[in-house]
């Protein structure tokens, strides 16, 4: 039992935070963008898209945590093809913007 809440919390707080990461990014694109646009910055639009990039990358993990977890507490065989098919889907995701990331310059990269 304490185990179970233990880990529905942290399921919570991985997906919470997974949620919170990719909005922060997008908050940071759309500032830079509206910078760019009024000429306070000179961001390229594609070092705008490559903070926003990242920040999805990382959020997408903590999905990924949270479902393992989820599926920890109720390991049905719909939950497991369920867990499988995200996976699948948010890896596919990753791996395309990963390399997108990874084919930047090495002055760009986190």
């Amino acid at each position: 039992m304490v185990l179970e809440t233990f880990i529905g919390i942290a399921e919570i707080v991985l997906g919470t935070f997974g949620a919170l990461f990719i909005v922060y990014g997008a908050v940071i694109a759309i500032v830079e963008l509206l910078a760019r646009e009024t000429r306070v910055r000179a961001l390229s639009y594609h070092d705008i898209r490559w903070v926003f990039t990242t920040r999805i990358l990382i959020g997408l993990e903590f999905f990924v945590a949270a479902d393992v977890l989820k599926t920890i507490l109720e390991p049905t065989l719909e939950d497991l093809t369920i867990l499988g098919a995200l996976v699948a889907i948010r890896t596919v995701v990753s791996y395309f913007l990963g390399k997108e990331v990874s084919e930047l310059p090495e002055d760009r990269k986190m």
